[in-house]
C-alpha cells in the first residue's frame, strides 16, 4: 500500500505544481472480538459485530457544509478517491513499559504505529468529525480516528516545567505529527471522574486538551457496567460523565460516548440520550470495543450510534486477532476498501459504480466519477 499511496501523493504534488466475544482487559465483552474467521479481503464490510447492528437506528442528518480547505483542485480519479470506503477507529488504553495487557501498548509500540500511519498515508481526525461527516484531510490520504479510554496518566501529563510530558501518548503523538506532513495531532479522549490521575493538575490537563483541539468524550463518571444498572442510574452515570468535563470546561461539547467495557445498558436508547435531576446528555456517536473498521459517514450502512473500533496491537501473522496489525495487513492487500479523500471536505467523491452505497441526504455533495477514468 505504501507504493500505492506514494503514487497518489506524487500525482497530488504534480497537480499542485501546475494548480464469541473476546474479553476486554477490564473484563467486558469485546463486540465481535470472538470472530475467528478470516474476513473476506474482497468484502467491503467489517466482520459481523452483534452489538454494532443492534444499536438505535440512526438517520443521516444534514450537517453544515464545512469551508473547503485551501487545497489544489485534484481530479478524484488521479488519487483514487473513495469517500465511501472504510475508516479505522483505533482504540488505546494505557502505555506501559512492558506493553501491559492485551488492550495496552508500550510507548515504543505506540510510536511505531503512529509512524506507520504517517508513512502509509493515514491522517488523524476525531470521533466527532467522523460522526458529523466533517472530514478534512489531504487528497489521497485516509482518515484514521485515534481514541483513548480511561484518561490515564500515561495518556497525558505535564513535566515539572509545565510542558506536555514527551513520553505520554499525547506527547508522542505531537512529536510524530511535527515530523509528518499533513499529520495533525488530533484524537478523542474518553474521560472518567478524576481524569489523568486526579492530581492537582487534572483540571489543567482537561482544559489543555480542549484548548488544543482534542475531543473530550463521555466514558461515564465511574467507569461502570451500564447493563448492571437500573435506568435511573444509567442516566445518572452518563449525565455525570458529561459534567466531569463541563464542570472544568464550561463550553466543551460532549457529544460522543465510549461504552465502558463495550457493554450497552439494558435499554440501549439510554446510551444515546437521557437526563438525571435536570442534567442532560445527547450523544451523536457511540463507540463499541471491537472489532473492525467503521463505515464512511456517507455510506448507507454507517451507524453513528454503534461505531466499531479496532484494538491497537501487533499481529504475528498467525490466526486473525482483529488487532490493528491484522487490519493494516488486510488494507495493504486490499487498498480499495479504504476511504481515500479527494481533498475537498465539501464534496463526496467515489467511483460511480458505488453510487448505490451513498446514504440518503448526501446527494447534493456527491461527486461520482467514471471508473474508466481511474
Amino acid at each position: 500500500m505504501l507504493r500505492h499511496r506514494a503514487a497518489a501523493f506524487a500525482v497530488v504534488a504534480l497537480v499542485a505544481a501546475c494548480s464469541g466475544p473476546a474479553q476486554t482487559a477490564e473484563g467486558g465483552a469485546a463486540a465481535g472480538g470472538g470472530d475467528s474467521t478470516l474476513p473476506d479481503p474482497d468484502a467491503t464490510a467489517a466482520p459481523a459485530d452483534p452489538d454494532a447492528t443492534a444499536g438505535p437506528p440512526a438517520e443521516p442528518t444534514a450537517t453544515p457544509t464545512p469551508t473547503p480547505a485551501a487545497t489544489p483542485d485534484v481530479d478524484p480519479a488521479d488519487v483514487g478517491a473513495n469517500e465511501l470506503g472504510e475508516i479505522p477507529v483505533l482504540m488505546y488504553h494505557r502505555l506501559l513499559p512492558d506493553g501491559g495487557g492485551e488492550y495496552d501498548r508500550s510507548p515504543e509500540g505506540f510510536r511505531a504505529e503512529l509512524e506507520y500511519l504517517c508513512a502509509e498515508g493515514y491522517r488523524p481526525i476525531r470521533t466527532v468529525d467522523l460522526v458529523r461527516g466533517e472530514i478534512d484531510v489531504p487528497a489521497g490520504t485516509t482518515p484514521v480516528v485515534l481514541t483513548f479510554d480511561d484518561s490515564t496518566r500515561e495518556q497525558l501529563a505535564f513535566t515539572a516545567d509545565g510542558d506536555v510530558d514527551p513520553d505520554t501518548a499525547i506527547g508522542i503523538l505531537r512529536d510524530v505529527a511535527a515530523g509528518c506532513d499533513g499529520f495533525e495531532a488530533r484524537a478523542s479522549l474518553y474521560v472518567n471522574a478524576y481524569p489523568f490521575g486526579g492530581g492537582q493538575d487534572s483540571d489543567e490537563l482537561v482544559t489543555w486538551l480542549h484548548d488544543h483541539g482534542f475531543e473530550l468524550g463521555n466514558h461515564t463518571a465511574g467507569h461502570v457496567n451500564l447493563r448492571n444498572l437500573p435506568a435511573s442510574e444509567v442516566q445518572r452515570e452518563l449525565a455525570a460523565g458529561v459534567e466531569v468535563i463541563t464542570d472544568v470546561v464550561v463550553d466543551a461539547e460532549v457529544v460522543t460516548l465510549s461504552l465502558p467495557f463495550g457493554i450497552w445498558p439494558e435499554d440501549r436508547g439510554l446510551a444515546a440520550s437521557g437526563a438525571h435531576e435536570g442534567r442532560t446528555y445527547d450523544h451523536e456517536g457511540i463507540l463499541l470495543v471491537g472489532a473492525g473498521p467503521a463505515s464512511s459517514p456517507f455510506h448507507a450502512e454507517f451507524e453513528p450510534l454503534a461505531i466499531p473500533r479496532i484494538r491497537s496491537g501487533a499481529w504475528d501473522g498467525g490466526e486473525p486477532d482483529f488487532s490493528s496489525g491484522f487490519w493494516f495487513d488486510v488494507f495493504e492487500r486490499n487498498p480499495h476498501r479504504l476511504y481515500v479523500s479527494d481533498g475537498n471536505p465539501a464534496t463526496i467523491s467515489f467511483p460511480e459504480e458505488l453510487a448505490d452505497e451513498l446514504a440518503p441526504g448526501f446527494e447534493e455533495r456527491a461527486n461520482p466519477y467514471a471508473a474508466e477514468s481511474r
